[in-house]
C-alpha cells in the first residue's frame, strides 16, 4: 500500500516541488489551492493516477474543514502532514491597512492549526506520523518591511513548538522548516538573479530527507538559506 502525504497550498512554489518529490517516491499525494486552474494544470503536468486536488482557501476555516473531511473520506491512514498554504503581504506595521495582520493570520496560522487538529487522530490512532510546518526565516529575523508577514510566521513557529512538546511522546514527528528567499512566484518581479534564492527542489529534497530518518531521531527546525545570505524583505 503506498503511503500518503497531504500538502496544503501544492499548486506552486514549494508546494509543487513538494508534490512532485512526493509522487516520484511513490506517495498517494492529497493537495488543495485556491485557483482551480492551477490545479487542473497541476494534474495534466504530472499525470499520476496518485495525486489528487481539490479547490479550498484555507484562510477560511470551514473550506479547511471541507477539505480535511474529504481526504479522511478517501483516506485512513496519514503518513505525513505538511502545512504549507500561505502568502506574503509586504508592509510595516505603523503603516498597514486595516486587514492585512487578519489576513495572513487566517492564512499562515489558522490554516495550519485547523488543518492540523482536523488530521491529527489519524497520527495519533497509529502513533505515527511526520508533520511539517513552512516556516520562514521571518519566523527568527524582524524584517522591516515584513510587517504582518513576520507576526504570522513568528505564530507559526511557536505552534510548531508547542505541537513538538506536546506530540513527541506519542510517536508523532514535528519539523519546522524556515526557507530564506526561495524561487516561487512570490518573488516574481524582483529583478535578482537566480543564483540569489533557493530552488524550491532544494527545500522539498531536504524534507524528504528529514522525512526518512529513523524513528529515534527527528529534525526539530530546518533553517535554509541562499548562499549569498538574506534577501532583505
Amino acid at each position: 500500500m503506498n503511503k500518503s502525504v497531504i500538502i496544503s497550498g501544492g499548486s506552486q512554489g514549494i508546494g509543487k516541488a513538494l508534490v512532485k518529490k512526493f509522487l516520484k517516491e511513490g506517495f498517494n499525494v492529497y493537495t488543495c489551492g485556491r485557483d482551480a486552474n492551477k490545479l487542473s494544470g497541476l494534474e495534466k503536468e504530472f499525470s499520476n493516477p496518485g495525486l489528487k486536488t481539490f479547490v479550498a482557501d484555507l484562510s477560511q476555516k470551514n473550506q479547511v474543514l471541507d477539505f480535511a473531511n474529504w481526504i479522511l473520506a478517501q483516506e485512513k491512514s496519514i503518513d505525513v502532514l505538511i502545512n504549507n498554504a500561505g502568502f506574503f503581504m509586504p508592509g510595516q506595521i505603523q503603516n498597514e491597512e486595516d486587514g492585512v495582520l487578519e489576513a495572513q493570520i487566517q492564512a499562515n496560522l489558522y490554516s495550519a492549526y485547523h488543518l492540523t487538529k482536523a488530521l491529527l487522530p489519524t497520527f495519533q490512532a497509529k502513533k505515527s506520523g511526520h508533520i511539517f510546518s513552512i516556516c520562514s526565516t521571518a519566523s527568527i529575523t524582524a524584517y522591516t518591511a515584513g510587517g504582518s508577514y513576520c507576526i504570522s510566521k513568528f505564530a507559526l513557529l511557536g505552534f510548531t513548538k508547542v505541537l513538538r512538546e506536546e506530540l513527541k511522546t506519542q510517536g508523532i514527528k514535528v519539523t519546522a522548516v524556515l526557507p530564506g528567499a526561495t524561487l516561487t512566484p512570490a518573488w516574481d518581479g524582483v529583478n535578482l538573479p537566480e543564483s540569489r534564492f533557493i530552488p524550491a527542489d532544494d527545500v522539498a529534497e531536504t524534507i524528504f530527507s528529514a522525512y526518512q530518518m529513523s524513528p529515534s531521531t527527528v529534525l526539530e527546525e530546518i533553517l535554509i538559506r541562499p548562499q549569498l545570505g538574506d534577501i532583505e524583505l
